[in-house]
């Protein structure tokens, strides 16, 4: 069992590599960790336990009274960088699942799935050093039912968002979605959820997700500065040498996810209505074309691609971006037709933003993308959080600066145009992701 990389999660890590610096530790048990998660499995968990941590142990939870209403309020317990902004847990599990037959399930299920997630909240802290974890429902999965979603949901069919993308809709009915900074705890959620193992972290599972649903797909991801590049040294697309900047969060080599260009998680939480404190969630996966995006331009197009032309004409970011802080400044840039006229190229974060304020100019989504290896290919894992799938629409046609290529004929309809050229939608799908209390195959109306 090896992963991408050829390494074999039960073998333990890497040995050190001196040319890392120090003994290599740091490094080894970053590729180790990575091919573990990607494995997954009872070895990958195995070999976990015994080569990372093993005197270490996983933080257990105090039970649901202990954790926030909201499955989707994380900011509070992760680890911020020296300007604010949250840094996500490092490893990331998705797992889209789906009911058998064409019903509404039964009570028997609902029981069933109660007694697979409730574990969770007594066996692992919520925060990355223990396990952060959701299940939302797919348009799908409430079309079982004879009742309609209440008006206070938004939530419809995920459909193509621009006229040039095929992307294959996630209509599985639910989605788990598991993060931690401890593959550990990643693995062992995971193992007990699907039956594998009878309990994680010392605490014992009533019954296994799985005895409900089936695992449709198993998806991982990972977010960490310095990671993709070290991904690109044998990640097929990356032209060589390997030109991922050491210090990029992303394939793509900038930062993102900057504090005051996202949402709160206040604002993305529904308001009222019977799933009052959860929000709704949209995943997208996105395939990049990196061999393209640094064979063809030089450092300031893709700055100006992927934020701005007059980023890059004011040498407003340096290197993947650090310097910026927690604003990438891309509020004053919103004029993309005059950028578009003028420059002939328009940058991706500019077109977005301009759909991505409310009236009093608060941001309306809150990104948490992770990239992803998955495949053999460099990729992205994009969930957006916000008050209605509506907001994520909106924004993602602004994307396809339609407006700026009708402006000029030097934007057209991908090239010149923000990132549209080097990125490819795979996937999407759209989920309500219910307050705690109603985490357990919800009816409609808000009945648990």
């Amino acid at each position: 069992m090896t992963d991408r990389d050829g390494v074999d999660p039960r073998a333990g890590p890497p040995d050190p590599d001196p040319s890392t610096g120090g003994d290599g530790e740091g490094l080894s048990r970053r590729a180790f960790a990575k091919a573990a998660v990607a494995a997954g499995g009872a070895a990958a968990l195995s070999a976990c336990v015994e080569r990372l941590r093993p005197d270490e142990p996983i933080p257990d939870g105090d039970g649901a009274d202990a954790h926030p209403t909201g499955q989707h309020e994380w900011n509070g317990f992760l680890r911020t960088d020296e300007a604010g902004n949250h840094q996500l847990p490092r490893h990331h599990t998705f797992l889209y699942c789906s009911l058998p037959g064409d019903g509404p399930p039964g009570s028997d299920a609902r029981s069933t799935v109660a007694d697979a997630l409730d574990p969770l909240d007594e066996a692992f802290a919520w925060g990355p050093e223990g396990l952060l974890h959701s299940v939302g429902y797919s348009p799908a999965y409430f079309g079982r039912y004879d009742g309609s979603l209440p008006d206070s949901v938004d939530l419809p069919r995920p459909e193509p968002l621009a006229p040039f993308e095929t992307p294959t809709f996630d209509e599985q009915d639910l989605l788990v979605h598991l993060a931690s900074d401890r593959p550990d705890a990643l693995l062992s959620a995971e193992e007990a959820l699907t039956g594998e193992r009878g309990s994680a972290n010392d605490v014992e599972f009533p019954d296994a997700l799985t005895d409900a649903v089936t695992v449709e797909s198993r998806r991982t991801g990972f977010m960490e500065v310095g990671r993709p590049h070290e991904e690109g040294d044998d990640l097929a697309g990356v032209p060589q040498p390997n030109p991922i900047p050491e210090d990029a969060p992303l394939f793509m080599g900038f930062v993102a996810g900057l504090r005051a260009n996202q949402a709160t998680e206040s604002y993305v939480t529904l308001p009222d209505g019977p799933f009052a404190g959860g929000t709704t969630k949209a995943v997208s996966n996105w395939r990049q074309r990196l061999n393209d995006w640094y064979g063809e331009q030089d450092p300031d197009q893709r700055v100006t691609e992927m934020f701005s032309p007059g980023h890059a004409a004011e040498g407003l970011v340096e290197g993947a971006g650090q310097n910026l802080g927690d604003d990438s400044g891309v509020d004053d840039v919103l004029d993309v037709v005059a950028d578009a006229k003028e420059h002939g190229r328009v940058g991706h974060a500019q077109k977005a933003a301009r759909a991505n304020r409310d009236d009093e100019g608060n941001v309306k989504l809150l990104r948490r993308h992770v990239e992803s290896t998955d495949d053999d290919e460099a990729s992205l894992h994009f969930p957006a959080l916000q008050r209605g799938i509506s907001d994520f629409e909106e924004v993602r046609r602004a994307m396809n600066g339609t407006d700026a290529a009708e402006a000029t004929p030097a934007v057209r309809q991908r090239v010149n145009n923000g990132i549209l050229e080097y990125i490819f939608v795979r996937r999407r799908g759209y989920f309500l992701v219910p307050p705690r209390n109603l985490r357990a195959l919800p009816r409609p109306d808000g009945s648990a």
